[in-house]
């Protein structure tokens, strides 16, 4: 910084480009991706802002009516960084219109992982079955960075206006 008798100090514009880059590094990581097939795209967001990427099919998958399950590879691997973990969520489109949602919502995909993403989805619709086509998007990923921490003993915990009450509790 450059200061002046009687004037506002001024960055120098290095600094400030530094800066700029620094900050948009921390808000967006990189995620290195294997794409395991090249006919796939890679996850993408559907449009700007969004906070999860589509994640689509490797292969086709009829899923039986009324609680059938099945895991579907998706074509992608990920080295998501330290401090970030991926949730695996499902399309609302394909819950509205088919009753197909993630079993295990949201899925966790640790940084340590790094198998092809499979998504487990579950087709609750009482009698249609559901056929996943190679392609279809059919789950989004967010990336998030978390806050690891150290679990600390207590013989007892504080008091609160909650308190132990749990299911159901608030109406």
């Amino acid at each position: 910084m450059t200061f002046r008798a009687g004037s506002r100090p001024v960055i120098s514009r290095s600094i400030h480009t530094n800066t700029a880059a620094i900050l948009r590094s921390l808000a967006m990581p990189d995620v290195p991706v294997v794409r395991l097939d090249p006919d796939l795209p890679l996850p993408a967001y559907a449009h700007p802002g969004d906070a999860g990427a589509d994640l689509v099919a490797r292969e086709d998958v009829t899923i039986a009516a009324g609680g059938g399950r099945a895991v579907i590879p998706t074509g992608v691997a990920l080295a998501i960084p330290d401090g970030y973990a991926g949730f695996v969520l499902p399309r609302s489109g394909l819950a509205l219109r088919h009753g197909i949602t993630c079993l295990n919502t949201p899925g966790l995909v640790d940084a340590g992982y790094r198998d092809e993403l499979r998504v487990i989805l579950v087709n609750t619709d009482p009698d249609e079955e559901y056929t996943v086509r190679r392609g279809d998007r059919i789950a989004q990923l967010v990336i998030q960075r978390f806050e690891p921490v150290e679990w600390d003993e207590v013989t007892d915990l504080d008091d609160t206006a909650r308190g132990l009450g749990g299911w159901g509790s608030t109406g």
